[in-house]
């Protein structure tokens, strides 16, 4: 389904829309040929470094599902590393975009467009990882969709498959309020990217562009460590966290945190 329009219609009280369905409407045509000047590849390749590429190698990983690919950031450098990988958006617009960033890059991508609750359904085969990057997870406000989401992953990765997935510091957020130093994640220095509203259920920010351009997401603000207790339940065996891309307690006041989840048990 595409959304050939500029402008994002939240209704006339924008912080009671708080439903799965509503990300396929929010990014605009309009948002999204904004969206790289948000990341800003360059900035972004330099601050992640080989972060991603290294965790996948180091388990001996060489299919790749991107089932988050946005306008196709990590889609782009995973194919340039490498590895061989497929990517997914549940946007039209998104993924009409990253196809586009890859001939600019000179890769082709393969893309499927897909709802992560029925993701089986349109991705065949079983892939060695699954990457769901860029705070994308947030999208599912019912917890009955993102334990189907996880599901679906599950069962698209092989034995021992991994899933790496990303999410915003929102326990800081809830707990202390809104700071952020965008080193590693939204790196374009001209765009700002803030809260106006946040409770438990709801946080809706605004993306403020050069041109004056205002565009809005609303997430649901997941906790940490409910975060990891889904993973696990939904039978992930090794849960890893990083926070900035360092080490557990390393950063001890990050923006992002990633979690790598391993089915396999591992060796003790």
């Amino acid at each position: 389904m595409f959304v050939p329009t500029t402008t994002q219609d939240y209704g006339d009280n924008p912080i009671k829309v708080r439903e799965t369905d509503t990300y396929v409407t929010e990014y605009v045509r309009g948002f999204v040929e904004k969206w790289d000047e948000l990341i800003d590849w360059n900035q972004r390749a330099r601050s992640e470094g080989r972060f991603f590429i290294d965790v996948l190698k180091a388990r001996g990983k060489e299919s790749v599902l991107d089932v988050a690919a946005g306008t196709g950031f990590h889609s782009v450098q995973l194919l340039k590393a490498g590895f061989d990988v497929t990517s997914v958006d549940g946007s039209a617009e998104m993924l009409a975009k990253a196809f586009d960033n890859g001939c600019q890059h000179d890769v082709v991508l393969k893309t499927i467009h897909a709802d992560w609750r029925w993701l089986n359904e349109s991705v065949r085969g079983k892939f060695d990882a699954i990457i769901c990057l860029g705070n994308s997870f947030t999208h599912l406000f019912d917890e009955n969709d993102r334990r189907r989401a996880l599901a679906e992953f599950y069962a698209a990765l092989k034995h021992d498959g991994i899933l790496i997935l990303d999410q915003r510091n929102y326990d800081r957020i809830l707990d202390e309020g809104f700071a952020s130093k965008h080193k590693y994640y939204y790196c374009g220095d001209q765009v700002t990217a803030e809260p106006v509203h946040v409770d438990d259920g709801l946080a809706r920010f605004e993306y403020v562009f050069p041109d004056a351009s205002r565009h809005n997401l609303n997430m649901f603000p997941l906790r940490k460590n409910y975060t990891r207790k889904l993973l696990r339940q939904a039978g992930f065996q090794q849960i890893h966290s990083y926070g900035d891309f360092q080490e557990e307690g390393e950063e001890t006041d990050p923006d992002f945190f990633i979690h790598v989840a391993e089915k396999s048990y591992g060796s003790n």
